[in-house]
């Protein structure tokens, strides 16, 4: 499968590196509005250089793209994709509105193409680890979640687009907190009911920097997510509270399920562990694309936008916000 990359930024190193270590997959093009973040990018790979995306697909030099761009440009790319009869992968979050994601899926859907979302949340070896305990039953159902990440939201601490409501679609809790959003539902087991939230906009940012979200799932798990921006202390760690047990993860520390009062360390972190969690990602699009049922179901990914957007709702109303449970939304 021949794999055009369309966005050259932070992570395009990753997607680059796990389309180089996976048989079947060639990184055929790569393409961005600036030329020499694409020529970096593509040192080294013999990859075609683009400037335009549809002028990419209408080289006739791919069979599927990674959408790697900023987030409102998503819909758009996809459908164009689409159109060219190009299978996606299309990096989280999948669109800024549920609109959007509602009509990338029917394009895709129309065209025949696959699609998946890039939650790499679940490829990370420690995630996979901890969600290995959970369905081992081990330590019984997962009762409640602590998810808590700092973030860097001064001004020219990234890209300025991502301090562009328009382009980035959100702040913190939807860059930062959909990473936690994402993780905290796939391990908690089920769809949120209910949400309230708090967003804080600090160094003059027309986004928001910090935020907090508080959510009830279907299977009544409780979980609690706290983003901070420049904190004095890094943290991206989840505490995961079970019957019989908790588990602790973080990418510095690994995995450490704990139970009545001994620990044990289920996975050490590694260097190659962000890498392998991007290989992964990929080798799994590549089996959607070969007809498989995707890691991350597109329900999931259309439903952490739309809680974001709750959030934002929550926070500006000072009350919580219900959902239909998922029998119903079926």
């Amino acid at each position: 499968m021949r794999i055009g990359l369309i966005g050259a930024g932070a992570v395009a190193p990753f997607h680059i590196a796990a389309a180089s270590a996976l048989d079947g997959i060639e990184l055929t093009a790569v393409c961005d509005i600036d030329e020499q973040a694409a020529l970096q990018a593509a040192a080294g790979t013999g990859a075609a250089l683009f400037t335009d995306h549809r002028r990419m697909l209408d080289a006739g030099v791919v069979d599927a793209v990674i959408v790697n761009t900023p987030h409102a440009l998503h819909l758009p790319i996809a459908e164009d994709a689409a159109a060219a009869g190009a299978h996606m992968l299309v990096e989280k979050p999948m669109a800024t509105s549920i609109a959007d994601c509602d009509r990338m899926i029917a394009a895709c859907a129309d065209a025949g193409v696959a699609l998946t979302v890039g939650h790499i949340q679940h490829f990370l070896p420690e995630k996979v680890a901890a969600a290995r305990v959970i369905a081992s039953g081990e330590l019984g159902a997962v009762r409640m979640i602590r998810d808590n990440r700092s973030t860097d939201y001064r001004p020219g601490s990234r890209s300025p687009w991502f301090f562009s409501p328009e382009i980035a679609g959100g702040g913190a809790l939807l860059n930062i907190g959909g990473h936690c959003l994402d993780r905290s539902l796939w391990l908690g087991g089920g769809r949120a009911v209910e949400m309230l939230a708090t967003t804080v906009n600090r160094f003059g940012s027309a986004v928001e920097t910090d935020g907090g979200m508080q959510l009830l799932l279907d299977n009544g798990v409780g979980v609690t997510i706290s983003v901070v921006s420049d904190p004095a202390t890094r943290a991206d760690s989840m505490t995961i509270v079970c019957e019989k047990g908790v588990i602790e993860v973080d990418p510095r520390g690994g995995a450490v399920v704990h139970a009545d009062g001994v620990s044990r360390l289920e996975h050490a972190i590694t260097p190659e562990g962000i890498q392998e969690a991007f290989t992964a990602q990929l080798a799994d699009f590549a089996a959607v694309v070969a007809g498989a049922p995707p890691a991350v179901p597109l329900a999931h990914a259309r439903h952490v936008v739309e809680l974001v957007l709750a959030a934002y709702r929550s926070a500006a109303e000072g009350a919580p916000v219900s959902f239909a449970p998922a029998e119903a939304i079926a």
